[in-house]
């Protein structure tokens, strides 16, 4: 038997399409949700999610700008910088709300700057009770916490004529947002996408849709930049230290004419790691004479960043080798569950173990070890005084040593630098590196083909 099919002309196939746009993928997703809407007013849930396995931010700050005349009555979760009642007062919103107290609104700014809440408010029935909310400005990585990988906020937003009417609503736009220390990030228009659903907070299985939905993508820049950290070398096999390049972080337009940034950095003993920039001086000078190393005519300026690593290789032997990473925090600003990812192209399959820090692997990343500070070990405190009034400032410390195999890793030479990163993040900054690798007797060793030039010049006046 046999049977023959025919399309019949007058089947229409139903697809299931969507008359907004589809969501997008990015290092950063920030959406717009409306959940109540009325006439002259409207309450929206702002959700910031942190899509990238080694970004995060701190002290995060967000701000938009709005479109059509609206101001933020009240918050929660969160809160603007400036309470600002002038715009409104003066402007179309005074003349037509003439009987609101204007004293109490959050913000009239066309441009508002939102922060987020301590943690200590989480639980305010006032200002808090938000899912995701009060995190002090920090949002981590998922691979580090999934919980805290989000961050939330609910505000109350005043309309002014013609959109007095339950539908017309408009997001902001132009929205900005950057942290301490993080990476920089360039985010696009609202996109209207499919309403958002939330979990029904009586805690049944239905769920909640928003009114409506608009979804703003965040990625790390890509632009050149100066970072805001920085990279040290050091080995057992050699007594110099090679500090972070000159002006690492950018030199102030303002920098004293008695120091030079262009000299590069000098040589340092291991010693000065512990003692901020501005009382290096002394010690980079009697080591230069200890070593008889050129001492340059003005000395080379600071690196100015906020956090210093250094990557110490500790040992090397015939079936494995080890480093010691320690970090400095120079600033007033703590890091609270900090991190650092770094990237070994030739090393990473070798990686045994970290000892005071819990490191794991970036799924996806081939070459990439994140390390985080165990409990008790997850604060990057500020730099704080001496024990006496004359003693050098003293910056927050972390410090591990981390073991490697060279069983999966044949001919690799630590030495002549594949013990050192090919690049390295704190809290999601790719940090500066120096152009230099420590090596035997002494000597150091270009990281750059291009710079091979100029490593041999300084490796002649090293040896001098």
């Amino acid at each position: 038997m046999e049977v023959c099919c025919k399309k019949d002309p007058k089947f229409v196939t139903v697809v299931n399409e969507t008359q907004f746009l589809p969501r997008q993928e990015g290092d950063l997703t920030i959406s717009y949700d409306v959940t109540q809407a009325f006439e002259s007013n409207y309450w929206a849930q702002v959700t910031i999610s942190n899509e990238n396995p080694i970004g995060r931010l701190d002290y995060w700050k967000l701000s938009w700008e709005w479109q059509r005349g609206e101001f933020i009555l009240a918050m929660k979760g969160a809160e603007t910088l400036q309470q600002s009642q002038s715009d409104c007062i003066d402007g179309a919103a005074g003349a037509f709300y003439q009987d609101m107290d204007f004293s109490t609104v959050m913000s009239c700014e066309k441009v508002p700057t939102i922060v987020d809440l301590s943690q200590y408010m989480a639980n305010n029935t006032a200002v808090g009770k938000i899912q995701y909310c009060c995190r002090n400005g920090t949002i981590l990585p998922r691979i580090i916490d999934p919980s805290k990988s989000k961050s939330a906020f609910q505000l109350q937003v005043y309309k002014l004529p013609p959109d007095l009417n339950r539908t017309t609503l408009f997001p902001p736009l132009n929205w900005k947002i950057n942290g301490i220390l993080n990476p920089d990030y360039q985010c696009g228009q609202p996109r209207r996408v499919d309403p958002t659903e939330f979990p029904n907070p009586s805690g049944t299985q239905r769920t909640l849709s928003a009114i409506a939905s608009w979804q703003i993508v965040c990625n790390i820049s890509t632009k050149i930049s100066k970072p805001r950290c920085c990279v040290s070398y050091s080995a057992y096999y050699n007594e110099s230290v090679i500090p972070c390049q000159t002006c690492a972080c950018g030199c102030p337009s303002s920098i004293k004419p008695a120091c030079s940034p262009k000299e590069p950095a000098m040589l340092l003993p291991s010693s000065a790691l512990l003692v901020p920039f501005q009382n290096r001086t002394a010690k980079a000078i009697a080591w230069a004479r200890m070593q008889h190393f050129p001492i340059p005519q003005p000395l080379p300026c600071g690196d100015y960043c906020g956090v210093s690593v250094n990557w110490h290789v500790y040992s090397d032997y015939s079936k494995g080798w080890s480093a010691r990473i320690t970090l400095f925090n120079w600033g007033v600003n703590e890091f609270a569950n900090w991190f650092v990812a770094v990237e070994m192209d030739k090393a990473f399959a070798g990686y045994q173990d970290v000892y005071s820090f819990n490191g794991t692997k970036v799924p996806g990343l081939n070459n990439t070890l994140l390390m985080q500070g165990n409990e008790g070990l997850n604060y990057l405190n500020a730099e704080t005084n001496g024990s006496t009034p004359y003693d050098p400032r003293i910056p927050g410390k972390q410090q591990s040593v981390i073991s490697f195999t060279k069983k999966l890793t044949p001919g690799i030479d630590v030495v002549a630098g594949d013990g050192y990163p090919t690049k390295l993040f704190f809290n999601g900054e790719e940090c500066s590196l120096p152009d230099f690798f420590p090596t035997g007797a002494g000597h150091v060793v270009s990281r750059n083909f291009p710079l091979l030039l100029l490593a041999s010049v300084f490796l002649f006046l090293v040896i001098l």
